[in-house]
């Protein structure tokens, strides 16, 4: 679990003011009610954004009915916090405590491989991540993040990548049962989506132009 206090770029009050509503993990906001939070006292646009920009960047569900702030052309260290590391993928897939999802890596390091033809490198402490691409959000956030990639999670599998090639959404309706976030496709059981349409998928996402 990460406790807000780790989230760079929140403030005290914000952080008090979810404490008082019991929240003091990021995971507790994964799927969150934006809304309801922007009314608390002491929660700010700025920092809630953060928070929910925090979510993606771990492969957590996106709260529901973001608002994105005013654009500003500002860019912080805390944008750029999401970084390539020195870690082993299959060093970290082996290590997770869900067997399941120990089984689940192995298959996508396989699957994202024969669909990339690239070796994975981690970004941050969770995503296995393919490629590079420069992102800047509506917000003014910018920074690096991989292309497509992947992170087993306990509650879900995050895809990411795989929605932005034209013919996404149409594949995506024969993948099998996932939930679409922002930036994010949620598989629970990696064995009851169509394992062709998801190399599809990754390989029309590793060759895409995201600019386009």
């Amino acid at each position: 679990m990460t406790a807000l206090t780790e989230i760079k770029g929140t403030g005290a009050p914000l952080r008090r003011a979810l404490a008082e509503r019991g929240i003091t993990e990021l995971e507790q906001l994964a799927g969150a009610d934006f809304h309801e939070l922007l009314a608390l006292h002491g929660v700010g646009l700025k920092g809630l954004n953060r928070l929910n920009d925090a979510l993606g960047e771990r492969g957590l569900e996106a709260m529901s009915g973001v608002v994105a702030p005013e654009s500003t052309t500002t860019t912080t260290k805390a944008d750029l916090e999401t970084e390539p590391t020195g870690q082993s993928p299959q060093d970290w897939i082996e290590s997770l405590p869900w067997p399941r999802r120990v089984e689940q890596g192995r298959a996508l390091l396989e699957i994202f491989h024969e669909a990339t033809g690239v070796e994975p490198v981690m970004w941050g402490p969770s995503i296995v991540g393919y490629g590079h691409l420069h992102y800047r959000y509506e917000t003014g956030r910018e920074g690096d993040t991989a292309r497509v990639g992947f992170s087993p999670r306990k509650a879900a599998i995050s895809l990411y990548g795989l929605q932005g090639d034209d013919g996404a959404q149409d594949l995506l309706d024969r993948l099998g049962p996932h939930r679409r976030g922002a930036g994010c496709v949620y598989v629970t059981r990696l064995d009851a989506v169509d394992q062709d349409v998801l190399r599809e998928l990754i390989v029309r996402g590793w060759e895409s132009d995201p600019a386009g």
